[in-house]
């Protein structure tokens, strides 16, 4: 499915089920062809920082990955790092990288910026949702590399948004695939 840049915005903001706050880049896309992670930038549309860099826009993996956290995982994965040196290092690298690319993307812009790492934080694991979608955006997350399996393969056969007279919005024939 081709997605002209412009309807992108409006196309996610049915996704998540709220108008996006700023303009966002398509990162990942399922077998349909929707987006299933976006870029957003440092700074929404009113100058907010907003120190996530990935976004996770697609219903199924939102689902699904609710699932994981309300299952305890996100404690689960915490204490794996606390037992699992290399594991909690890479995760201290990731959270580091990324703070390092969004500096890098800001410049020497002045005033209140974004800080942190995958999803404003250091250290640890803070939210499933964003270690996955910086794993789709980069390839390079210890905690989504680690979640994925239990998210993929995001195979819908029906598109979770629509496009009805001229307006994208949930599809209301959507489901989660068995």
């Amino acid at each position: 499915m081709s997605i002209a840049h412009s309807e992108l915005r409006a196309l996610v903001g049915a996704q998540v089920g709220r108008p996006m706050r700023s303009d966002v880049t398509r990162v990942g896309a399922c077998n349909l062809g929707l987006p299933t992670v976006v870029g957003v930038p440092p700074f929404l549309d009113d100058g907010t920082p907003f120190p996530t860099m990935y976004w996770l826009s697609c219903p199924l993996a939102v689902k699904r990955i609710g699932r994981l956290e309300g299952m305890g995982a996100v404690k689960q994965l915490q204490e794996y790092g606390v037992a699992n040196p290399e594991f909690a290092q890479a995760l201290e690298e990731r959270h580091a990288e990324v703070a390092i690319e969004r500096d890098r993307e800001i410049g020497d812009r002045q005033g209140p910026r974004p800080s942190g790492g995958v999803a404003g934080t250091t250290t640890g694991v803070k939210c499933l949702h964003a270690h996955y979608a910086d794993e789709v955006g980069d390839g390079r997350n210890p905690v989504g590399k680690v979640t994925a399996p239990f998210v993929e393969p995001l195979n819908c056969p029906t598109p979770c948004v629509v496009k009805n007279s001229g307006i994208w919005e949930r599809n209301p024939e959507w489901s989660e695939p068995r």
